[in-house]
């Protein structure tokens, strides 16, 4: 093992210089916090949890009172799917293509008969990776009620033309909803340049953060027509009332809040968006490397299973291992080097982050190499 790790794993969990030290930090302050005897935990909590959620308004353009916290996006997105007016999605169809998040097709498909709407998958061409951007808009007509749209795919690190597709939406009169986990904290995104419906996204992966710190973003308009079936003491203007018949939806997003909120994950996360938003040349700096990872796979025989072109592509890189390989024991091998990588099926994936550098490629490649 070495001191010096090659690691490749942003699509999973991000890291940067310093992050464990500054996590233990933000969670010794809210164990002191919570641990204090008086009665200001909440009011100290609540207001560090405002920091995490303003931070992210920031990271997305997103307007005041249109963002709030979930634990995850597969709540996020159930949190929306209960809340639309139910014309939204009976009796249409919901649309997402077959490279989405597995997570989330799973509660499409489980909620479609409740739900009164049909599911439709668009399927990747034969032999390829992603869906087309050309297929999902050639399976979208007006009869959708919602699109769910993944920014970076995480099998392909595809990036899709959302300005396209969500233009397309608009013209069809669908909700457009964005699932931004792949590839915020490495690719721009910015709600004032492509104004969707709603977002869902995770603090994880290339933002760094800790698991159970998502978030819920949807413009102002469409959450007054929300009435979230998960709602709880949380989803009211004012969290302690205990009036059993007076309960009212807070008129922002908090209406999809429900229960006592996860107050520590996102403490734990706003170091890390901290640290993001004073970043310049991430981008560049995985530009780089993945050019670099692309030239040694060219040279190793070893397929490209993302696109070729960097505009379609976030910040990892997928490679195809070949078929009589073990991928299990690659992985294994790697880590045996202390390089870190991961795969799905024959789909090795690579994900070259500012904690990672050239050598650590060269050194990725040669246990591959050995290994393959």
């Amino acid at each position: 093992m070495t001191a010096d790790p090659a690691y490749f794993l942003y699509h999973s969990i991000g890291q940067y210089p310093g992050k464990a030290k500054d996590m233990a930090a933000a969670l010794t302050g809210f164990a002191e916090d919570w641990g204090r005897h008086d009665d200001a935990q909440w009011p100290r909590v609540l207001t560090a949890r405002a920091e995490f959620l303003d931070l992210w308004r920031d990271l997305i353009d997103a307007p005041e009172g249109t963002l709030t916290s979930a634990e995850n996006v597969t709540t996020g997105l159930f949190s929306v799917l209960g809340g639309l007016p139910d014309e939204v999605l009976r009796g249409r169809r919901v649309l997402v293509g077959a490279d989405c998040f597995p997570s989330l097709h799973f509660l499409l498909n489980g909620m479609a008969d409740r739900l009164g709407y049909t599911l439709e998958t668009v399927p990747m061409r034969q032999g390829e990776f992603w869906v087309r951007d050309e297929d999902m808009m050639a399976s979208w007509g007006p009869d959708v009620g919602l699109a769910l749209l993944t920014f970076v795919t995480s099998t392909a690190s595809h990036r899709c033309d959302l300005e396209a597709l969500s233009a397309h939406g608009a013209r069809m009169g669908s909700i457009v909803g964005v699932d931004l986990t792949q590839g915020i904290g490495i690719l721009p995104f910015s709600l004032a340049e492509t104004p969707v419906d709603f977002v869902v996204s995770t603090s994880l992966k290339w933002l760094c953060g800790t698991p159970g710190a998502g978030i819920i973003q949807m413009r102002s308009d469409l959450i007054e027509r929300c009435q979230p079936e998960l709602r709880g003491w949380f989803s009211q203007d004012n969290p302690f009332s205990w009036d059993l018949d007076g309960f009212e939806y807070a008129p922002d997003a908090r209406r999809f809040e429900h229960g006592t909120p996860s107050v520590m994950a996102c403490v734990g996360s706003v170091p890390a968006l901290k640290w993001q938003s004073g970043q310049t040349g991430l981008l560049d700096h995985n530009r780089s490397l993945t050019r670099q990872v692309i030239a040694c796979a060219e040279e190793a025989g070893l397929p490209l299973a993302s696109p070729e072109n960097e505009d379609r592509r976030g910040g990892s890189v997928m490679l195809q291992l070949p078929g009589e390989s073990d991928p299990v024991a690659i992985v294994d091998g790697l880590r045996a080097r202390s390089v870190h990588v991961d795969a799905r099926g024959r789909i090795l994936r690579i994900s070259p982050g500012t904690v990672t550098d050239e050598t650590h490629v060269q050194r990725l490649f040669e246990g591959l190499a050995a290994l393959i």
